[in-house]
């Protein structure tokens, strides 16, 4: 629920800064801004031995969890760039914190340019992903909430560990 709220009020308050928000197509790129700089952040402050954390065995590893996020990022944003996945398998193949760090922002950084190309005339060109055809910004729009859901099972293994996640630090004065 925290998140919830601390996305509404950052939506807010980007909405009055940030001409790009007149916009329907500028939404979805706010977004995946914010939590790819929050997940990017979460992945910088576990120390290293604790990626392999799980509160639970039947649930994925900090780690593992980043992994899957980049290779979603790729998934979706390769659809949406009409191109084949450049990077598939992240989480089966990175487990040490300097390998899916690098491949968290190789992933986010793949996605920019899809994210900075849609506009409101192309959000409704339809690509095919996971065998549908589907608007690209119906894609770009699950590909951000898809991290704000992981970036919520990060910020509860971070606060299981006493560390403070991204979203939850002081602001600078």
């Amino acid at each position: 629920m925290k998140l919830l709220g601390t996305l509404m009020i950052l939506t807010c308050a980007m909405q009055a800064q940030s001409p790009d928000l007149k916009s329907a197509s500028g939404y979805p790129r706010m977004v995946q801004k914010q939590v790819t700089a929050w997940i990017e952040r979460a992945a910088e402050k576990m120390p290293d031995e604790q990626f392999a954390f799980k509160p639970d065995p039947a649930v994925r590893s900090f780690g593992q969890i980043l992994g899957h996020v980049a290779d979603a990022n790729y998934s979706f944003c390769s659809a949406v760039r009409g191109e084949s996945n450049p990077s598939p398998g992240i989480e089966k193949t990175k487990t040490t914190k300097a390998e899916l760090t690098v491949a968290l922002r190789d992933a986010f950084a793949y996605c920019n340019p899809a994210y900075g190309a849609l506009t409101d005339a192309s959000a409704s060109e339809t690509v095919k992903a996971y065998g549908q055809e589907r608007n690209k910004l119906g894609v770009l729009w699950f590909n951000a909430s898809h991290n704000l859901e992981h970036y919520g099972n990060l910020v509860t293994y971070m606060r299981i560990k006493g560390i403070v996640p991204p979203s939850s630090e002081p602001k600078p004065q």
